[in-house]
């Protein structure tokens, strides 16, 4: 037989059972509810928000793209960024010119994961933008922030260049090199280290494989820039699932 005293917490505990089970369903049925009367505005612009936005601009800028340029799809182009015909800017990279301008130059390439800047002024005194001229080749995972690279370079992998750092044309960083500020880089010389030292001369037939190579990967962008055109052939393997799922086309 039951004592008043457990009769009594039998009740409590039933009475707070039923309390929390009422809650719940008071707070689904205004969920519902709720659901039911709130309807997204018709003239409402649909923007699908999971993916990385390739282009942003800032302000009155906005990046510039040529036709026959192939930049990735997980690229990040913010502000003043022009990129050039013949151009490719490769998987991971970031041109953020939102301080100033960046150009990458005809037949230059921008190999994965470089960072490119451009700050306010320049040490030297010199533009502060980043300029990449023709035929040049960024090595993956370099950093360039306000520099000058002039036409027919390479410039190594996980290389830094400087605020106000020249490399003249025809000369190659070592991969791994550091430009410090304002350092010039002489045209037709091999430099290498942290910071950047001169090695040896560039040989006659050196320098011609540097714009040979600024080519190679242009026509290897050609294969990739073709799988992300608006009218690419992606279209037959859709119709493909949608006739083995039964789905009228």
């Amino acid at each position: 037989m039951a004592t008043p005293m457990t009769a009594r917490f039998s009740r409590k505990a039933a009475a707070s059972a039923f309390s929390g089970f009422r809650n719940v369903i008071a707070s689904r049925s205004f969920v519902t509810e709720a659901a039911k009367t709130i309807s997204p505005s018709s003239d409402r612009v649909k923007w699908d928000y999971r993916g990385q936005r390739n282009i942003i601009p800032l302000g009155q800028w906005v990046p510039k793209v040529a036709v026959d340029a192939y930049v990735a799809p997980n690229v990040v182009l913010a502000g003043q960024v022009t990129v050039n015909d013949g151009a490719s800017v490769w998987n991971g990279c970031v041109l953020r010119g939102d301080l100033n301008k960046i150009t990458v130059g005809f037949c230059s390439n921008v190999q994965e994961r470089c960072v490119i800047h451009a700050a306010w002024s320049s040490p030297t005194g010199l533009p502060a933008e980043t300029s990449i001229e023709r035929f040049v080749t960024i090595g993956a995972y370099s950093l360039l922030r306000s520099c000058m690279i002039e036409p027919e370079c390479i410039i190594g992998q996980h290389s830094i260049l400087m605020e106000g750092s020249l490399v003249e044309t025809h000369s190659i960083l070592e991969a791994g090199s550091v430009v410090p500020p304002g350092r010039r880089i002489p045209t037709g010389e091999l430099w290498a280290g942290n910071p950047a030292r001169f090695v040896r001369a560039l040989t006659h037939e050196e320098t011609l494989e540097i714009p040979k190579l600024a080519v190679a990967i242009n026509d290897l962008s050609k294969e990739h820039f073709s799988e992300f055109l608006p009218y690419s052939t992606v279209y037959l393997e859709v119709e493909k699932l949608k006739k083995s799922l039964g789905i009228t086309i």
